[in-house]
């Protein structure tokens, strides 16, 4: 797992891959509240709390009003809109640069392994993996 995200770092003051699931989300889900991402990522809420805390106090994401911060409704600021959109425009330019110079046969390939790959996590017969939630697996 740490090749494939190993390259997600936090680069050129842009998002780790944490912060860009997060921020997506939000973007996608308006007024979701941190339960939502906890259950959705699988992740335990006290470690969405710590990347909400974050996102809150370098103002990329706005907590309404509710009985407690894990239950207050969340959605990007513009200036965590214009990061995310930011960040996006960024890896979308990786990828590109990443496969300049490939011709029609590589990429097909490279699709076909994709769409290989995709299919075997969305396989209903897969074994749970063990790590799942643990970053350091």
């Amino acid at each position: 797992m740490r090749f494939l995200t190993s390259g997600a770092r936090t680069q050129d003051n842009g998002l780790s891959l944490v912060q860009h699931s997060l921020l997506g989300f939000i973007s996608r889900n308006p007024g979701c509240r941190a339960t939502d991402i906890s259950e959705v990522f699988g992740v335990h809420r006290s470690t969405v709390s710590r990347q909400l805390r974050h996102a809150v106090d370098v103002g990329w994401v706005e907590a309404g009003t509710g009985p407690a911060r894990a239950g207050h409704p969340l959605r990007l600021t513009d200036h965590g809109a214009a990061v995310l959109e930011g960040a996006v425009v960024r890896r979308l330019d990786d990828v590109r640069a990443g496969l300049e110079g490939w011709d029609e046969n590589d990429l097909d390939r490279f699709v076909d392994l994709l769409r290989r790959f995709r299919a075997g996590i969305d396989s209903d017969d897969r074994t749970p993996d063990q790590n799942d939630g643990d970053c350091s697996a």
